[in-house]
């Protein structure tokens, strides 16, 4: 800081950090999506984000049906969305997906942008478990799949 003459003058560096994403797909509202407001419908983001998981799953070489044919289950066990802007029937919208281990759980960081904008619409964390035979477990079969990730 320099002070001069009752003035003072400050030097500030800004470092802006971008967000770095694993995977992310685009989608599109529907018109049904949307309640009386006419904006998309809380359940709905929900709805959105497990199915950018499920795609990212196929992504990356599993598949839901075949693992549960091996008595293979993962399952959601929490999950948390913070709404920030409403979308609109017809909006077009990017989620972005980061995940992490945590114990047994393999949690999902999900972003979801509008894409006519790029604001952020909603942010979810996901938690999911790994159940074989009906017994819970460590959660090795996300290692395995998601290794390059991890």
């Amino acid at each position: 800081m320099v002070n001069q003459k009752n003035f003072i003058f400050v030097r500030v560096k800004i470092i802006i950090v971008m967000k770095t994403y694993i995977y992310e797909i685009e989608m599109k509202v529907r018109d049904y999506e949307c309640d009386l407001q006419g904006v998309v419908n809380n359940a709905n983001y929900q709805h959105y984000f497990e199915h950018a998981r499920h795609e990212f799953l196929e992504s990356a070489g599993a598949n839901f049906g075949e693992l549960h044919n091996q008595g293979i289950d993962a399952m959601v066990a929490r999950v948390e969305i913070d709404y920030k802007i409403s979308l609109i029937s017809g909006d077009r919208f990017i989620i972005k997906i980061n995940i992490a281990r945590e114990g047994a759980k393999l949690v999902f960081f999900q972003d979801l942008y509008r894409l006519s904008d790029h604001k952020l619409c909603a942010k979810g964390r996901v938690e999911s478990i790994c159940v074989k035979n009906g017994r819970l477990t460590r959660g090795e079969l996300f290692d395995e799949i998601f290794a390059e990730y991890l």
